[in-house]
């Protein structure tokens, strides 16, 4: 009995129908990224307005998010929109709102507690200087909160990279999915696994390197300035 083919273990590596899996893992990523994004600073500066229904909305909406599965989202989504007689979506805008309104609870905390690590001092300054609260924001809070905001968000790419395959539960042909369909096709298991496990620790590392480098790039304007300084300055 066979147990390990190496011959089909290698080839799985130039399979086409693997390869376009992984970049529509990629595509899925950025788009969730980016959408996620969005819509978690929107709920962060819900939660930090003055308004209490807007704090309200926001501190409900991560609730809810954050405290039931992403993969019961995902089946609401796709499934129970459509027999409640809301709106029909497809596999591909089910996967990227669910994994979106999923992800933008998780980024809104990170977002939050990057702004809320610039000092009163900062915004005081942008004030003196005649700047209004749109740009005291734009040009004096985030550039500073992002010193904050990046290694974490950076962990959510790297986690959200993997979380994709929860989308091949309803049947959205990213890697995991066409792996299991070539596992299907030519009963390989172990071999066809093991080669997705592999694509995704080449992805997850590619992205670390690109984390390093743009933690890297923004630690720059501070680095000639310990955090005693910065306190100081903030002072």
């Amino acid at each position: 009995m066979r147990v390990w083919n190496w011959e089909g273990f290698f080839s799985y590596f130039t399979n086409p129908y693997l390869l376009e899996g992984a970049l529509v893992t990629l595509f899925l990523t950025l788009s969730t990224l980016v959408l996620g994004f969005v819509l978690g600073l929107v709920i962060t500066l819900m939660r930090m307005s003055s308004s209490r229904v807007l704090s309200g909305i926001s501190k409900f909406y991560v609730w809810v998010f954050r405290g039931t599965p992403l993969l019961v989202q995902l089946i609401i989504i796709y499934t129970g929109l459509p027999q409640l007689g809301l709106v029909r979506l497809s596999v591909f805008e089910s996967a990227v709102l669910g994994l979106a309104l999923n992800e933008a609870a998780y980024l809104s905390e990170i977002l939050r507690g990057g702004i809320l690590s610039v000092g009163p001092g900062q915004k005081d300054a942008a004030k003196a200087l005649g700047l209004n609260r749109r740009l005291a924001f734009v040009l004096i809070t985030m550039p500073q909160a992002l010193r904050v905001i990046i290694p974490p968000l950076g962990n959510s790419v790297n986690g959200l990279l993997k979380t994709t395959s929860i989308a091949s539960v309803i049947s959205m042909e990213e890697l995991l999915r066409r792996g299991q369909i070539l596992m299907q096709q030519r009963f390989e298991v172990l071999e066809i696994f093991c080669v997705v496990a592999i694509i995704y620790l080449v992805m997850t590392t590619g992205w670390d390197f690109i984390q390093r480098r743009i933690e890297a790039h923004f630690g720059k304007a501070y680095g000639g300035m310990s955090n005693t300084q910065l306190v100081r300055d903030d002072r």
